[in-house]
């Protein structure tokens, strides 16, 4: 099955210089969510994906690792002991339990699909439940971060086209970029991850077209020179590319907030963004 890119966890220690940060960029930022195990997030919707801004608020609540388990609180909590980033990223799924069969059957490494409820803060500020199933992977030679499926139950009231206006223009997230040593190396993990079909290794890079988006691993000479300002060391999440319809628009906007920033093969790339590089382009 091929599944679109759903969001990205954005693993930071301090929430609201992280909302703060991205609202300087020209993003809408929505209130901030707590979840039952112990963490809370921002989130940034675009038109079909989102960024989460992810914190640790409430550290009691967080359930310690368990044998055959996986605890969302506990791996980021252990995440940001090495730094802030992207620690997880979500597929889209309208059956997490279906697709948790599925990469059990493809010799994936799962865990038993997670439910859980929180409230949302509408535009109006009323609060109304959301629901979500999510089921996890783990790759051993992916150390240190994971991914995940998530099903919503109550998309209508998540989804709020007051909060995908953004002030840079902003439409979606296109792509994901790791590094890793040998990307080709995780073509089969990918290809079990999403479908063989949609995976490709060329010249040391490797590309996964997922239904919304594309998920890139290069090789840490590759993202020198693609990237200049993210971290070599890999594995890891090193950066991220955001859809946007005019690049004078967002050039003048950070230009006005005093966000510095790179011009970079007609594209804006900002570096240092809480363990990641932030690149707008027109399109891919």
């Amino acid at each position: 099955m091929n599944r679109g890119i759903d969001h990205l966890v954005l693993c930071v220690r301090n929430l609201d210089r992280a909302r703060d940060f991205y609202e300087r960029l020209g993003f809408t930022v929505t209130p901030r969510a707590r979840h039952p195990f112990g963490t809370g997030n921002n989130l940034i919707q675009l038109q079909g994906n989102f960024i989460e801004l992810l914190g640790v608020v409430e550290p009691d609540r967080i359930a310690p690792p368990a044998p055959g388990a996986f605890s969302f609180g506990d791996h980021n909590r252990r995440f940001l002991e090495s730094g802030e980033g992207m620690s997880m990223l979500a597929l889209e799924s309208d059956d997490a339990r279906r697709d948790q069969r599925e990469f059990a059957a493809s010799g994936l490494a799962t865990y038993p699909v997670f439910d859980f409820e929180r409230k949302a803060t509408l535009p109006d500020g009323r609060q109304a439940p959301v629901a979500f199933s999510l089921a996890y992977v783990t790759e051993a030679r992916l150390p240190g971060i994971a991914f995940f499926v998530c099903q919503q139950y109550a998309p209508e009231y998540f989804w709020k086209p007051d909060y995908q206006r953004h002030a840079n223009g902003a439409t979606a997230v296109s792509d994901v970029i790791m590094v890793a040593d040998r990307p080709g190396d995780l073509a089969g993990f990918f290809g079990s991850l999403e479908s063989e079909e949609n995976v490709t290794v060329d010249r040391g890079a490797l590309t996964v077209r997922t239904a919304r988006g594309r998920i890139v691993v290069l090789d840490p000479g590759a993202l020198a020179v693609q990237f200049p300002g993210a971290a070599p060391a890999g594995p890891r999440f090193a950066a991220y590319r955001v859809v946007v319809p005019d690049l004078a628009r967002v050039e003048t906007l950070l230009a006005g907030n005093a966000q510095t920033f790179r011009k970079f093969d007609g594209r804006l790339q900002i570096d240092d963004a809480f363990g990641m590089v932030i690149e707008f382009a027109v399109s891919t």
